[in-house]
């Protein structure tokens, strides 16, 4: 049995899989809210625990002579695990992440003691895309431009919670999947709105990644440009916002076309991610094209298969005829990162048995 998991900001999505060579469904699968927990290691206690003794069972209680941080060990398995792979959102240096976005540290060897297995590896979450992209079936993509064409590098960007981006490079025989901190370069502006809204965010930081534009937040950030500039917030709409997740208010009212305020910010957050893609894709050479993921560009698949993302992707002067045929993918499953860690668990599984 292999376990894997997909750490995301604001979300970990773990399973277990009785996975051999072929891609298979997960044996169980369970999503957690990272917020409802002080650490990764208590999510694994409890999806681990077995179903008559929950987690919450074997609380420790408060001793004054211990640190506030200690844990309670994890929980006996009914099943071993053979090997372990988690994509975490952050970078992952010697199997240790400290999360972008998260309080957490995650550590690949505390982890290995913790469910008692001989193999755990930590790959940034893109990393774990990009292996996912290598298993997904033609349905669970859509072509918004381009057209395919295999055996050539690939990239990868991803806005959720952050802004995750990578690379699939060719060797000439296979795919390596590399991991990337490129959301957290400059933000390169490219109009003059664009120019107005980078002034804009450095009242506020000094240093303005792409990640602050094109993430949840990000997308709030364009609308607090037009509300603070363009004056056109609507009352009964400024209302909504503070009882709900403005990202995705944002979102399902551009979607359904009023208020203006929010068509205008997904609007600019879709000429700026078509951009970064293109930048991103131009600065690998990916002939094999560009793939989005992350959990907003799902939702917002109708704008992006409009005329205004594919001028945007094509507008880089010389480039525009190559980047014109340059194949851009939706990713449809929302799993695929997942996925890409419970097939490198498999291959550390099947290598250690062998």
């Amino acid at each position: 049995m292999i376990l894997a998991g997909d750490i995301g900001g604001t979300k970990t999505y773990l399973a277990l899989y009785d996975w051999k060579e072929d891609r298979v469904e997960p044996a169980r699968e369970e999503k957690f809210f990272n917020a409802d927990f002080e650490s990764f290691e208590e999510i694994l206690s409890e999806f681990l625990a077995p179903p008559d003794k929950p987690s919450d069972d074997f609380e420790m209680e408060d001793d004054p002579d211990e640190e506030s941080s200690s844990k309670p060990p994890a929980e006996p398995l009914d099943e071993t695990i053979d090997a372990a792979c988690f994509g975490v959102a952050g970078p992952v240096i010697d199997n240790r992440c400290r999360a972008t976005n998260l309080p957490w540290v995650i550590d690949g060897n505390t982890l290995a003691t913790h469910i008692n297995s001989p193999k755990v590896q930590l790959l940034n979450d893109v990393e774990a895309l990009g292996h996912g992209i290598l298993l997904l079936t033609p349905d669970e993509t859509e072509l918004i431009n381009g057209q395919p064409l295999d055996n050539e590098t690939k990239v990868l960007i991803a806005p959720g919670t952050g802004l995750g981006e990578g690379i699939l490079f060719w060797d000439g025989t296979r795919y390596h999947p590399m991991p990337s901190e490129g959301g957290h370069a400059s933000f390169a502006p490219t109009s003059d709105l664009e120019i107005d809204l980078l002034r804009y965010i450095r009242t506020s930081f000094l240093h303005v990644s792409v990640e602050r534009v094109l993430s949840g937040e990000g997308l709030y950030m364009i609308y607090q440009f037009f509300r603070d500039v363009k004056k056109n917030e609507p009352t009964w709409f400024a209302e909504l916002l503070p009882n709900g997740d403005p990202p995705a208010l944002i979102t399902e009212a551009a979607l359904k076309g009023k208020p203006d305020i929010c068509v205008q910010s997904l609007e600019l957050f879709v000429s700026i991610l078509a951009a970064e893609s293109s930048n991103l894709a131009l600065k690998a050479l990916a002939r094999g094209g560009v793939y989005l993921g992350g959990g907003i560009v799902p939702q917002i698949l109708p704008r992006l298969k409009e005329k205004r993302f594919t001028q945007s992707f094509i507008a880089k002067g010389r480039f525009k005829r190559i980047l014109s045929t340059l194949p851009v993918h939706v990713i449809l499953n929302d799993q695929a990162a997942l996925l890409g860690a419970a097939s490198v668990a498999a291959r550390m599984a099947h290598s250690s048995s062998s």
